[in-house]
């Protein structure tokens, strides 16, 4: 778990959470209720998502269970800095949609004394890590694991299995094109998938 700076107060110390996990297990949500914690504080803080993500709102993050808070939507990594500038906390969601120049991007905030909160899916629907987040995992300080419930077995589910016929890598999607499953019903969905799609190919 992460750690307020509380030695020395007249110096501003940097650092990266990143807050990763599947589809379904309350990142956005963590993220949120860290943003709100530092904004109690009276910490000037921003926001950022992909512009690509018009799931519920242009301008406002949402959790899937409709917590809310206002954000800046950036086409691109290098577009954060000049926002952020001034900033105490910076808060980023659904980082695996972005280039890999975020890494860079949250590594220089916190090295000049921001604190960055990351959130994203850290694997995409093949079980495949995702994009940018495991370096982000690997340069942050802070990395909390969140998880869904599986809906086939009821244990944790850290697999987002794409229930679509849709391979395309980024897929924007709810509960109609994901579903998260446990280790073991990810890997008999995906063998039933694959086995669907022989059958359909006549192999």
């Amino acid at each position: 778990m992460f750690l307020e700076n509380t030695v020395n107060s007249n110096e501003q110390f940097g650092w990266i959470e990143v807050i990763c996990g599947s589809m379904f297990s309350g990142k956005t949500e963590e993220l949120i209720r860290r943003l709100r914690r530092a904004q109690f504080a009276k910490q000037k803080i921003e926001i950022f998502k992909p512009a690509i993500d018009l799931r519920y709102d242009d301008e406002l993050v949402t959790s899937h269970d409709k917590n809310q808070i206002p954000s800046t939507p950036v086409p691109a990594a290098a577009n954060i800095p000049m926002l952020a500038d001034g900033c105490d906390v910076v808060g980023i969601d659904e980082a695996q949609f972005f280039d890999d120049e975020i890494v860079k991007v949250c590594n220089d905030l916190a090295n000049n004394g921001v604190r960055v909160i990351v959130a994203g899916l850290d694997m995409d629907f093949q079980g495949n890590p995702f994009g940018p987040m495991p370096a982000l995992m690997a340069t942050a300080e802070y990395v909390t694991k969140v998880h869904a419930i599986c809906t086939r077995t009821g244990r944790l589910a850290h697999n987002s299995f794409r229930t679509s016929e849709d391979n395309t890598l980024v897929l924007l999607g709810e509960k109609e094109n994901y579903e998260p499953l446990s280790r073991v019903a990810f890997n008999k969905a995906q063998k039933a998938q694959k086995k669907k799609k022989n059958n359909n190919r006549g192999i």
